[in-house]
């Protein structure tokens, strides 16, 4: 898939069939939009494209919007899309200005003279231009004019993909990964930077890397303890991970450790990834660090049972 990030710059595309949507978590749902995608370009013997934005709209458009967490990062979001075999990503910087654009430019300017598309497959509720005043039926009047087709999303599609992102979004937040990897379709993921932490895992024998969020609008998981996978230079580790307040040592800051199974290498600066694949318990305030140890060793084979 080649990513385009100048959209000054685009190839000419080949009879385009184009998209259009933020694409956050690439679930189930948006894999069907993906699907119809490449269907319909290769019934007009054409390209694949997806338009996408970046930052997200509503950070540019709403004055509301206050820390907003996104299913994935813009990295994940562009690996996820290849892996679905589109044949172009289209990185949209959206700013005031393009926000600001009538609907009428949105269309003309940006949509036919970038992308001279074939076919544009959107949903009824797409709305784009200064103050969201262009919909579905505007750009079906002109769609004679510029020589497009125009497809339409199913209803029921769009209302199964809010639904989705909506839960996703909730599932991931209250520590439910099982619904969370369902409805996602693969196993939720993230990456973090190992950061020096106060080191007491390794005086019991459950030596962590504490990580540090290479994105922060990336969502984080709700505290607990969960069987994990770690991949680590390219190579995947059995592990646990606990994220919360460490009540047994008096926490005063919300952490995110993993302890890695026969890991003994040293990766503080690294970037890491965690594939996050069941919860296992919830947080608890042991009476000491014996306890806590005993209850590592239960949640360490609690792990390995399911991974």
């Amino acid at each position: 898939m080649q990513v385009h990030y100048n959209i000054t710059q685009l190839p000419v595309f080949k009879n385009a069939v184009i998209t259009i949507g933020t694409f956050d978590g690439v679930h189930s749902g948006h894999q069907q939009i993906i699907n119809t995608l490449k269907s319909a370009a290769t019934e007009a013997g054409g390209e694949s494209v997806i338009i996408t934005f970046h930052p997200h709209p509503r950070k540019v458009v709403s004055s509301a919007v206050t820390g907003i967490r996104l299913i994935n990062t813009l990295t994940e979001r562009i690996e996820l899309i290849a892996k679905a075999g589109v044949d172009h990503l289209v990185v949209v910087p959206f700013t005031d200005y393009f926000a600001n654009q009538t609907a009428e430019e949105y269309i003309c300017d940006f949509l036919v003279d970038k992308f001279h598309p074939h076919t544009i497959i959107i949903g009824y509720d797409h709305r784009f231009g200064k103050e969201r005043s262009g919909d579905y039926k505007l750009m079906e009047t002109h769609a004679a004019l510029y020589n497009y087709r125009l497809m339409e999303i199913p209803v029921h599609l769009l209302d199964t993909i809010k639904v989705s992102s909506s839960n996703i979004r909730n599932a991931i937040l209250q520590g439910h990964i099982d619904e969370a990897n369902k409805l996602l379709g693969y196993t939720f993921f993230f990456e973090g930077e190992v950061m020096h932490g106060d080191k007491i895992g390794r005086t019991i024998g459950y030596p962590t890397a504490n990580l540090k969020s290479t994105d922060e609008e990336k969502i984080v998981l709700g505290d607990g303890i969960y069987a994990v996978y770690t991949e680590v230079d390219g190579t995947r580790y059995k592990a646990m991970m606990s994220i919360g307040f460490r009540p047994t040592v008096n926490g005063k800051k919300r952490v995110v450790e993993v302890n890695l199974f026969d890991f003994e290498k040293e990766i503080y600066g690294s970037i890491i990834r965690v594939y996050v694949v069941k919860y296992l318990r919830s947080e608890v305030k042991f009476n000491g660090l014996e306890e806590l140890k005993q209850a590592l060793h239960q949640d360490k084979e609690n792990s390995l049972a399911v991974l």
